[in-house]
C-alpha cells in the first residue's frame, strides 16, 4: 500500500505493510497533523486505535514506519533516538512496524522541526 508523506519543504514515498495496523492506518488516510521530534524520529498523533501485534518490538531499522499505541502515534524512524544505546534506532517502547520509507534522506528528515505540518495520503 503506497503512501506519500508530505512536509512543508519535503515529501517522501513509503509503503504500508499489509498488516491489521497497516490496513487500519491506510483506511484512515488522508491525515494531517503537526509533528513532534525525538532524536532521529518524527512522530504524530493519529486517530487509529489498535493493539500491539505479535511481532511488536522496540529495536528498529533506519527507515521503518511504526505505530506506537501509547499516544497512539505514527512514527518515522530514521536514526538513533534518546532510547538508543548506540547507532541502532530504538523506540520508547514496543511498536508495530507498519511500513518503510522508499528512501531515507537524513538531511531533509533532520530539518523537519517540532510543530511542522505533515500530510499522509494514499499515493496515486
Amino acid at each position: 500500500m503506497k503512501i506519500i508523506i508530505r512536509f512543508a519543504t519535503y515529501q517522501v514515498e513509503a509503503e504500508l505493510y499489509d498488516t491489521p495496523t497497516g490496513q487500519a492506518i491506510y483506511n484512515a488516510l488522508p491525515l494531517q497533523r503537526n509533528v513532534n521530534t525525538w532524536g532521529d524520529e518524527i512522530y504524530f498523533e493519529i486517530p487509529v486505535k489498535t493493539t500491539l501485534e505479535a511481532d511488536a518490538k522496540s529495536a528498529m531499522s533506519v527507515g521503518d514506519l511504526a505505530y506506537w499505541p501509547n499516544m497512539p502515534a505514527f512514527c518515522i524512524i530514521f536514526g538513533p533516538t534518546p532510547a538508543s544505546t548506540g547507532d541502532t534506532p530504538e523506540a520508547a517502547s514496543p511498536v508495530n512496524v507498519i511500513g518503510k520509507l522508499s528512501e531515507v534522506d537524513l538531511k531533509n528528515l533532520r530539518r523537519v522541526p517540532d510543530g511542522e505540518n505533515v500530510t499522509v495520503e494514499k499515493a496515486g
